[in-house]
């Protein structure tokens, strides 16, 4: 290089052993975002049944429906059933009344997912003493339990389906005749049809047993 010429120190070049510039920082968290919840595949949907207190079923069903909402656990939980159908029953004048009757008196049924937090919160309102299971797991229901306790016919589909009639007797029971040719006969109940509302009384009537089909309302217990 001649005396006359000069080095290039134009502020393009970089300097040997320079450090690079910095990567830009990363962008704030938002503070609104909810944290993801586990994964369908972890925590799949299922009926449960739960064991409740006795004729305090559907209390406990708005109780638990209100811990859902106030921990913000909608995702974990759909509905929460207390299984019933209709049933017909009569007055002393003989008017049908049509009312509910509970399916599984003591037990509600919840589709939910399992894990600890739905877990804690379903043991710790009140009135829930236990899943239905064994060892202590819950266990989902079978789904032909499912179809007879919890989907049951609605609209069009229930209007078509009997009626049944609420009847205090059980097969077994032993019953007297109150009206009719058999008046004061004493028997035992050996078959109930509530979709009809009769029930059939196996009668001694000379020295042989008879079956009869009765209405319910013919009998009184013993």
């Amino acid at each position: 290089m001649s005396d006359n010429e000069t080095p290039n120190t134009s502020e393009e070049q970089t300097p040997t052993g320079a450090t690079p510039p910095a990567p830009p920082p990363p962008a704030p968290a938002d503070p609104n975002a909810q944290p993801k919840p586990e994964g369908d595949d972890d925590n799949p949907m299922d009926w449960y049944i739960l064991k409740v207190a006795f004729n305090r079923e559907d209390s406990i069903a708005d109780a638990l429906r209100k811990r859902v909402r106030m921990e913000g656990m909608e995702e974990y939980f759909g509905e929460i059933v207390v299984p019933t159908e209709d049933v017909a029953t009569f007055t002393r004048d003989g008017k049908r009344r049509v009312s509910k009757r509970k399916l599984l008196p003591g037990y509600i049924m919840v589709y939910m997912s399992i894990n600890d937090d739905t877990w804690f919160l379903v043991r710790e309102t009140g009135g829930i003493s236990d899943f239905t299971g064994s060892a202590g797991k819950p266990m989902p229901m079978e789904p032909e339990d499912v179809e007879r306790f919890v989907k049951r016919p609605t609209g069009e589909d229930e209007e078509e389906a009997p009626i049944k009639t609420a009847i205090p007797f059980k097969v077994g029971d032993r019953v007297r005749v109150k009206e009719g040719n058999f008046e004061n006969q004493e028997g035992e109940v050996d078959v109930v049809d509530e979709a009809n509302g009769r029930v059939t009384v196996i009668i001694n009537i000379f020295g042989r047993s008879v079956p009869m089909v009765l209405d319910h309302w013919q009998v009184e217990p013993l």
